[in-house]
């Protein structure tokens, strides 16, 4: 008996100010003219890690991306052939990394499209409930992981960092507390330069130092 099995991808940047969430809009059935996250069937015979790095090449033009697993989802109506299982796996990229390698190389999608995670269209299958639950998993590890600072350059602003937690938040949070709280934590360190090419005040540039804070959350 054949075993229908998908992989779904969901990758997260940061771009001017938003969170940021990779979609392709779906050239074949069912959902054809929808957008859906990169994903497909596995082959027969084709392990997990192989599969997810085709799927994430033919559907995104992306190479040498880690992917997480994100967890299984098998939904007696996610899929309209039926149970079909499929395994999400998040990320989370640079968009000056990747930007301009963003390109289907599959003929089952038109294109591939970077969304506001707060403006995302109507999507294929479960891949709202997929989508939301990245989102959860990012919130809850927001305070020992390297997420936010995955999401943002080499160098950043204070305001920058701010807007990344309020991404994935989802709320605003206050500018003095954030400062302080942030200095206190001790692992960023601030550098010698400004923003340069910006019409207003040039803000301090900064750099996360993750030694500093692996030894940090190491013992908390």
């Amino acid at each position: 008996m054949q075993t229908h099995f998908t992989i779904d991808c969901v990758i997260f940047s940061f771009n001017e100010g938003k969170l940021q969430l990779l979609l392709t809009e779906r050239n074949v059935y069912p959902y054809k003219d929808w957008w859906a996250l990169p994903g497909f069937f596995t082959e027969k015979d084709e392990e997990m890690e192989d599969a997810v790095k085709r799927i994430l090449y033919e559907h995104t033009g992306l190479k040498d991306i880690f992917m997480e697993q994100l967890g299984a989802f098998a939904g007696v109506k996610r899929h309209p052939e039926g149970r079909i299982l499929t395994v999400a796996f998040s990320t989370i990229v640079k968009y000056e990394d990747v930007r301009s390698k963003i390109r289907p190389i599959t003929s089952y999608m038109r294109q591939a499209k970077w969304f506001a995670v707060d403006q995302l269209p109507d999507l294929a299958f479960d891949h709202a409930q997929i989508i939301q639950q990245s989102l959860q998993k990012l919130k809850h590890t927001i305070n020992y992981s390297t997420a936010v600072y995955e999401l943002l350059p080499d160098k950043f602003t204070l305001t920058q960092l701010q807007q990344v937690y309020e991404a994935i938040l989802g709320k605003t949070l206050d500018k003095r507390n954030f400062r302080k709280k942030i200095a206190n934590a001790g692992f960023l360190k601030e550098l010698p330069e400004v923003q340069k090419g910006v019409s207003y005040r040039a803000a301090r540039l900064y750099r996360f130092d993750k030694r500093k804070f692996q030894k940090q959350t190491s013992v908390m």
